[in-house]
């Protein structure tokens, strides 16, 4: 049967990558060291999925400069630390190797800025995988669809055969605002509950459940 979509567009932090619980404690410990009120963890689980600069507002308002800049400074120097020990979920990176030997085109449209995303390519050794990649260095923070319509520009692929694969409701309004179709992950940072409001067409509850869909030919 042939194959509903040709491009795959996939959120890292919490979708490909198990690495919410490092990006919570990174921001929990970060706000704590610049002497600003203690973070809860949830708040900071809840805004993974936009760039940092966003996510500091979204968390603290308007900041004075200096101090969002030593908030941003203190939270790289907290995640990269540790990002070389994040691993990705089990399977996935023999999922997207299968993938791209079946001919789907793959790209990766993150809240992460460039470093951290070419460290993670590079330590998972998926580099050569992903026909192209966005992060909020090129492009808007999600929910704006810049990364979306930037990819599928690359890559010469129509809104209805691109599919989006995210854990937050960041990426499913992305998808929303490109026109393009939706998969959520309920095993990262958003539960089934969080995502549901925001009418995502596929809902999984484990890469697992994921991986098996998306190479089930006759889906």
């Amino acid at each position: 049967m042939q194959k509903q979509y040709d491009l795959i567009v996939w959120d890292w932090d919490g979708t490909l990558a198990d690495s919410t619980g490092m990006i919570t404690n990174a921001l929990v410990k970060a706000a704590q060291q610049v002497g600003l009120p203690a973070l809860d963890p949830a708040k900071a689980t809840s805004i993974i999925g936009l760039g940092l600069r966003e996510s500091i507002y979204a968390l603290f308002g308007d900041l004075p400069e200096a101090q969002a800049r030593d908030l941003a400074a203190q939270y790289n120097t907290n995640y990269y630390a540790g990002e070389s020990e994040i691993p990705l979920f089990p399977g996935a990176s023999d999922t997207i190797i299968e993938l791209n030997k079946r001919g789907y085109k793959l790209a990766v449209a993150t809240g992460k800025g460039r470093r951290g995303l070419n460290l993670a390519l590079q330590h998972c050794g998926l580099t050569q995988y992903f026909h192209a990649t966005k992060t909020v260095d090129e492009c808007f923070s999600k929910p704006h669809p810049q990364m979306l319509d930037a990819l599928m520009d690359e890559l010469v692929v129509m809104p209805e055969r691109t599919l989006m694969i995210g854990d937050t409701h960041y990426d499913l309004q992305m998808a929303k605002n490109a026109g393009v179709h939706t998969a959520a992950v309920t095993y990262g940072a958003q539960s089934a509950v969080q995502l549901s409001p925001y009418s995502p067409e596929y809902v999984f509850n484990s890469f697992h459940d994921l991986s098996t869909w998306l190479l089930d030919e006759s889906h």
